[in-house]
């Protein structure tokens, strides 16, 4: 006996629900106002969201923190953690506001830490990820990608087991890295030598 189905209904003839969530065909979802584009920075975004996207860890080179020592709980690399200092310190010595140090170590396959700062400006922002850049090249490593500096609202640089993310102030509030990431070890900033 074939039943039939009403407007709104589904295959098996129940009722079909809508939720706000659900596309449209307009191009404004309810109460919502125009869809936003996606741009490079939001593809960005999304990378450092927690458990984004695939991306094979080559092996890493150095050796593990022992377990019992302070950082017992993190499985990141001490060359990892050494790179995260060195490049906390570079920035600071170029007056970066608000850097954080986040181990995300075992959390994802990218990276054992990421590293976060402000700076005021788009030519502050440029000379942090110089100051980065030649601070990690001391030691031997060199970024595999940077992204954003011809805008410099936001500078992604990968070190392999380090991400670091330069932000002006409005775009380290849109993205919110640090909130995404509330479970990650925040490791402390280390303070430079001239302000000891």
């Amino acid at each position: 006996m074939a039943t039939k189905k009403g407007h709104g209904s589904g295959d098996d003839g129940r009722p079909r629900f809508h939720s706000s969530h659900s596309s449209h065909s307009s191009n404004e979802p309810h109460g919502r106002g125009p869809r936003k584009r996606t741009t490079q920075g939001d593809r960005r975004a999304r990378a450092a969201l927690p458990g984004a996207g695939p991306r094979v860890k080559k092996a890493r080179p150095g050796t593990r923190t022992p377990a019992g020592s302070a950082s017992s709980t993190s499985v990141a690399s001490d060359r990892a953690r050494e790179q995260a200092m060195a490049i906390a310190i570079a920035a600071l010595e170029k007056k970066a506001v608000g850097v954080e140090i986040l181990d995300v170590a075992g959390k994802v396959d990218y990276a054992d830490f990421l590293v976060i700062m402000t700076g005021r400006s788009d030519r502050q922002v440029q000379a942090l990820a110089q100051a980065i850049e030649e601070a990690l090249k001391k030691q031997g490593a060199r970024p595999l990608a940077v992204e954003g500096l011809p805008h410099a609202s936001w500078v992604l640089m990968d070190f392999g087991d380090v991400v670091v993310h330069v932000f002006q102030d409005d775009a380290r509030s849109l993205y919110d890295i640090e909130g995404l990431w509330m479970d990650a070890r925040r490791i402390p900033a280390p303070i430079p030598e001239g302000e000891r």
